[in-house]
């Protein structure tokens, strides 16, 4: 029942974390060992092994080969986050965290009041799935998600909905 509209709610892209911000540019500066914001196009597949990323050494080559044409053989931090990001999040793409969770309570909780009413819950899936419910349907799925039985469905419960799909 709810796997289209938790489809729809996931698979919107998303910017790099913060902690993934940290993660790049810690790797960046560790192998920076003259400080001069730059690394060589020779320590880039090193690099990015310490992140977890194991490059081919067919993709190591093509990506040599751009920063060499391209660059002059060093890459500085806004470059490799450009190269590394796609990479991070195409690994994370199917990994939910409480982040992501937050994010898409936010989506429903369009009050910001820390709880989802019908009607948020109703313009939420019109607006994730581009089609209207009906008021019945509508209150069913709040009756299903609602735990306590409160009419609104809390963080907590929503989370749970989420386990269980």
């Amino acid at each position: 029942m709810y796997a289209p509209f938790l489809n729809a709610l996931f698979s919107q892209e998303r910017e790099l974390a913060l902690e993934e911000m940290e993660e790049i540019s810690e790797a960046f500066h560790e192998f920076d060992t003259d400080q001069d914001g730059y690394i060589s196009y020779k320590d880039l597949g090193e690099c990015m092994r310490t992140m977890g990323y194991m490059p081919t050494e067919m993709e190591l080559l093509e990506v040599n080969q751009q920063i060499k044409m391209r660059l002059g053989g060093r890459v500085d931090l806004e470059d490799f986050v450009e190269l590394m990001a796609p990479k991070l999040l195409r690994e994370t793409a199917h990994m939910v965290g409480v982040r992501e969770l937050e994010f898409a309570f936010k989506e429903f909780d369009m009050n910001g009041d820390g709880l989802i009413c019908s009607s948020e819950l109703e313009s939420a899936v019109a607006h994730l799935l581009g089609e209207q419910l009906q008021h019945n349907e509508v209150e069913e799925m709040l009756r299903d998600i609602d735990l306590n039985g409160d009419g609104l469905v809390d963080f907590d419960e929503f989370v749970m909905m989420l386990a269980a799909r």
